[in-house]
């Protein structure tokens, strides 16, 4: 097995602008939340990239990629990068290192848990939070990233297609955040107080960042430089851009006004939904895909925000990742091509491809959803997970923190 000098420089820049969302979604969720809490809000995404670039060396890595354990997870075979060298493994990508393809997989293993803080912000206690990522991480993230992507993964032998993460990703980390909200419960003053965002400008700057990375991410998952990446990476604007236009129409259909926040969200959403297909489907399939979960990911986040007993989602990771996953997810098996990556969808024949998407839509749902429960009661029943109710109305940047983002304006005399 020769390492191909041009697939590992693509594959190592295409790390690199994965990881660069993670700070790009801390202002993206920065710019939505309050101005006293957008501090706080960042932190949570570039803690993300502190604690789980640590445990997936440790015995993340090991635990989603390592020697197959019944099909549900690896083995700690791989602990601490034991046997993951400089030589390529066949199993993953023949034609560069080992270590680039497990640091390629570490900012998919970082910017999943980051995604779902956007649910509890504003309220959860910082070493809470800390060690919540590090559990969700081991026992949510690398068991269903085994599922779908490690050799020997029952969801993957099934034939489940996931080509950069809306099961593994999107879904996962969805349905988690729902969970939070309703294990953390509502901000004070929910309903009742001005949430606005307090700085769209930092909303649009999040949003082009992770636009831009968003290539890395999907192309990059081609591990190789070349035609599928090609089409990836023209897939992935595709949608992206088909989703913001089709949010944009929405709002002036429904508020008469179009808001500069929801084409950044209808971006997002067309980008999540078109991450699980992004390797099987084609242009004009994706202008279907981003502009369908605008539509849908729209009404989510509407009754979510209208229900009798109202979710406070605070700022929507539900309602455009797990919606925009779940959606992306069943797309892929309706418009997947096999000249593009080897498999049809039901649109060319291949009816039985909406089995095993099913199938990994409800697993990953219930899996997240009960595993999340069980880690976030045992931790507030333990340590807690809310700040206190003086600290909450202060704003963590203070209170959690000792540091205020913005310099006070002077008091007039």
């Amino acid at each position: 097995m020769a390492i191909d000098s041009g697939d590992t420089t693509f594959l190592l820049l295409s790390a690199a602008l994965v990881l660069i969302m993670t700070p790009a979604l801390g202002f993206f969720y920065g710019g939505l939340a309050r101005r006293k809490n957008v501090s706080a809000t960042i932190m949570h995404s570039f803690s993300s990239v502190i604690v789980i670039s640590v445990v997936w060396v440790l015995w993340g890595y090991s635990l989603a990629f390592g020697p197959d354990i019944g099909g549900f997870v690896g083995s700690l075979q791989w602990f601490g990068l034991n046997d993951v060298g400089l030589q390529p493994n066949p199993d993953y990508s023949a034609t560069v290192p080992h270590q680039a393809f497990m640091i390629f997989q570490l900012m998919f293993a970082i910017i999943t848990p980051a995604l779902m803080t956007g649910a509890f912000a504003e309220r959860m206690k910082f070493c809470s939070f800390m060690l919540f990522i590090v559990l969700w991480s081991t026992f949510v993230y690398s068991p269903i990233a085994h599922w779908v992507w490690g050799v020997g993964g029952w969801l993957g032998s099934l034939g489940t297609l996931d080509f950069a993460g809306g099961t593994v990703v999107h879904i996962s980390a969805g349905v988690a955040a729902l969970v939070a909200t309703l294990v953390i419960k509502k901000r004070i003053g929910y309903g009742d107080e001005d949430m606005a965002p307090h700085n769209i400008p930092f909303v649009v700057l999040g949003t082009a960042f992770l636009w831009f990375g968003w290539f890395g991410f999907n192309a990059g998952s081609a591990l190789v430089a070349g035609s599928l990446a090609t089409s990836a990476f023209v897939v992935t604007n595709t949608a992206g851009a088909a989703a913001a236009l089709t949010w944009l129409c929405i709002d002036c259909l429904h508020k008469g006004k179009p808001s500069v926040v929801g084409a950044c969200v209808g971006a997002i959403a067309g980008l999540a939904a078109i991450t699980p297909a992004s390797g099987f489907v084609g242009p004009m399939a994706s202008l279907v895909i981003g502009s369908s979960a605008a539509g849908l990911c729209y009404l989510a986040v509407q009754l979510i925000h209208k229900s009798k007993r109202p979710i406070d989602d605070a700022l929507d990771v539900f309602g455009v990742h797990g919606i925009g996953g779940i959606w992306g997810t069943i797309a892929t098996g309706i418009f997947a091509e096999g000249a593009i990556n080897g498999t049809d969808g039901l649109l060319f024949g291949n009816f039985t491809q909406m089995i095993p998407q099913l199938i990994g839509i409800g697993a990953t749902l219930g899996y997240s959803f009960v595993v999340t429960l069980v880690i976030l009661l045992i931790l507030d029943k333990t340590i807690g997970l809310r700040v206190k109710p003086g600290e909450e109305k202060a704003g963590l940047d203070i209170s959690i923190h000792g540091e205020e983002s913005y310099e006070r304006e002077p008091r007039r005399k």
